[in-house]
Formats: C-alpha cells, sequence, structure tokens
C-alpha cells in the first residue's frame, strides 16, 4: 500500500483530489502520532517533517497549479504568481511558513498575539522554539523535493 501511495504522490499530474485525501492520510497520522508516540524521535522529529509534507498537501488542494512543462506560456511570461504555485517554489514557500511560525515561537507569538491562555493556540501555533524542529522542516522539504524530481523522470 505504502508503494501505491507513493507512486501516485510522485506522479506526473496528482491531482487536487489525491493531495486532498494524501492530506487528509498525513492529518489523522499527525493526530496519532501527537495522541500515542511518546516523547522522543517520532513525536519531536518525524511528526514536524510530516508536517511539512502536510501543509504541501493542503496547499496542492487550494491553489491552482501549472505545470512548467505543460504551461510553457506561464514559463514564458515570468508570471511571479504562477511560478510561485509551481510545485517547488510552492514547497519553499511552505517551508518558509514554517520557519516564520518557528521563529515566531521563539519571539513568543502566541503571547504577543493576546492567545497566550489559548491551548488550541498554543498547540497549533507552538510555544517553544527548537532549532531541532528547523532541520526536521528542512528533511520534510527535501522529501517533496526529491518526490518532484522523481516525478519529472521519463
Amino acid at each position: 500500500m505504502f508503494a501505491a501511495v507513493m507512486r501516485a504522490f510522485i506522479s506526473r499530474n496528482p491531482s487536487r483530489k489525491s493531495f486532498f485525501i494524501y492530506a487528509v492520510l498525513l492529518f489523522l497520522t499527525e493526530v496519532l502520532i501527537a495522541l500515542y508516540a511518546p516523547a522522543g524521535f517520532i513525536r519531536g522529529f518525524v511528526g514536524d517533517v510530516l508536517v511539512v509534507i502536510l501543509l504541501f498537501c493542503m496547499a496542492r488542494v487550494v491553489v491552482p497549479f501549472t505545470h512548467p512543462v505543460e504551461n510553457t506560456a506561464a514559463k514564458n511570461t515570468g508570471d511571479g504568481i504562477k511560478r510561485l504555485f509551481q510545485t517547488p517554489w510552492l514547497a519553499f514557500a511552505v517551508l518558509l511558513f514554517a520557519f516564520a511560525i518557528e521563529f515566531g515561537q521563539y519571539w513568543g507569538l502566541v503571547d504577543k498575539l493576546g492567545l497566550g491562555g489559548n491551548s488550541l493556540a498554543r498547540i497549533v501555533i507552538g510555544s517553544h522554539f527548537d532549532p531541532l524542529d528547523l532541520v526536521a522542516y528542512f528533511v520534510g522539504y527535501l522529501i517533496l523535493l526529491g518526490c518532484y524530481w522523481k516525478s519529472r523522470q521519463p
């Protein structure tokens, strides 16, 4: 089953429906990790790697996507917003978003927004900075790039 999911994930033209299914599966995996995994490598590192992939899948569900090979007009016009929605740039944007959230934790963003008493905000945004999280986010980004480049091979 895992092989079938990976084949679909790196297919040349995955649909929004496929990314919705991936997002739901990754979200459920994240919930299971949060509920049942003990503190350590799985919860502290693997969960953070998967969250970048989850955010990417969620973004692919809602943003329009033009493939550079299939839409050469978008590539030739240099339209920046269309380039952002291409897979490598979108993955990079998700990485920057994850980094921004992590640095927001460093600067106490939850408290500065006045949400310190809100437990859901503390869970979603986070409340403490960990440099290892940045490494985990980057690993998730590298996995996304690897899947993208694998899907481009003939």
